[in-house]
């Protein structure tokens, strides 16, 4: 059996794909497994670091709205279409997975032209245009969020990292603690903008953090690898503050922290629900909104709070995240409103949806 995934352009593509891919491989070891992906996208990095096979067709970015640019679109998609069927041909794909991005919808029309069935993830709240296409040909779909609009969808969460999945927060916290240099017992902020950082959580928390030390909370933040770390003076007694540029292994940070302030990209929130870690959610404050409808099902389900990026302030953080940090009762329930929301299994269930559209392929 032979996999194609299609889900390059960002990590939020990506890491799904990838995180079928592992769960394909510990059902059937021997199984093939090839990712389309552009010689700009993150895959280059991602995907080979992996160690699965990269197969590189040309990008064609596509509007996230109609516009007038969309009537342009099938032409410029026969090349990479026709790149995308050699790769299936070459690889005698018994299925094509895709997670939406640039290489989704080639991927899509390609599988449609040489009857290969087609499975559709889409991880948003508001589905992308590569996406819509494709759930009309799919066999299956598997989404996000459970309200979703996709036709036919099926609501399994967002296949993540195993890493991440099954993550037991109680027992790594003191691992976790220690290797981030902080205390063991005191109740610990996470901050993080992703995985370039942003600007604005990492300006409200330089300044809000003397307030919070001194109420007995530490705070691990990853400010991004590009921005420039906050000189940290930490007084004897009192609570760290940890910058860090980056954090390559978020299961430990997941580990050691009670609550998180971050953006509400879908992988995140999959993530911190998935682990039942309560956040204050930021939604980035261009696009098309997707963000705070990602966010919005788990807040309302008990398991984070939510505000605009522009009412992100020191004050903000003091008159509503110190509270819960400062609660214990407050923080395991809404800990224990996000595990319930969230879901550990997507990555099973996405595999049980490829090997049905396999075999309702052969029966047919």
């Amino acid at each position: 059996m032979h996999v194609v995934l299609a889900g390059g352009g960002t990590a939020g593509h990506i890491e799904p794909a990838l995180a079928l891919a592992d769960a394909l491989r510990r059902q059937d070891p021997s199984v093939g497994i090839t990712a389309l992906g552009t010689e700009k996208g993150l895959e280059t990095r991602l995907v080979p670091e992996r160690g699965y096979e990269l197969a590189l067709i040309p990008a064609v970015p596509l509007p996230r709205r109609p516009t007038p640019e969309l009537i342009t679109v099938p032409g410029r998609l026969r090349g990479t279409i026709k790149a995308a069927e050699q790769v299936l041909e070459r690889t005698k794909a018994d299925c094509v997975v895709g997670f939406g991005g640039y290489v989704a919808l080639p991927g899509y029309l390609a599988a449609k032209r040489l009857g290969v069935p087609i499975v559709v993830h889409e991880a948003n709240a508001r589905p992308g245009l590569a996406n819509k296409i494709g759930s009309r040909y799919a066999a299956g779909v598997g989404v996000a969020t459970p309200d979703s609009k996709l036709r036919n969808a099926r609501y399994i969460g967002i296949p993540l990292r195993h890493t991440i999945a099954t993550l037991d927060r109680a027992r790594v916290r003191p691992e976790a603690r220690a290797a981030f240099g902080l205390d063991p017992n005191l109740p610990t902020l996470l901050v993080s903008g992703g995985s370039q950082g942003a600007r604005r959580l990492n300006e409200v928390i330089q300044q809000v953090a003397p307030v919070l030390q001194r109420s007995g909370i530490q705070i691990l933040h990853a400010v991004g690898p590009k921005n420039e770390l906050p000189r940290v003076d930490n007084m004897p007694g009192m609570p760290p503050y940890v910058p860090v540029p980056y954090v390559d292994r978020m299961d430990l940070a997941y580990a050691a922290a009670d609550m998180m302030l971050c953006r509400a990209g879908a992988m995140t929130v999959a993530e911190l629900s998935a682990v039942g870690l309560p956040a204050a959610y930021v939604p980035l404050p261009i696009g098309n909104g997707e963000q705070r409808l990602n966010a919005q099902p788990v807040v309302k389900a008990g398991g984070g709070l939510l505000v605009d990026d522009a009412e992100l302030t020191p004050q903000w953080v003091q008159g509503n995240v110190l509270p819960v940090l400062a609660d214990p009762h407050r923080l395991y329930e809404m800990s224990r409103a996000a595990s319930e929301f969230g879901r550990r299994d997507a990555d099973d269930l996405l595999v049980g949806m490829v090997y049905e559209a396999i075999a309702a392929r052969r029966q047919a």
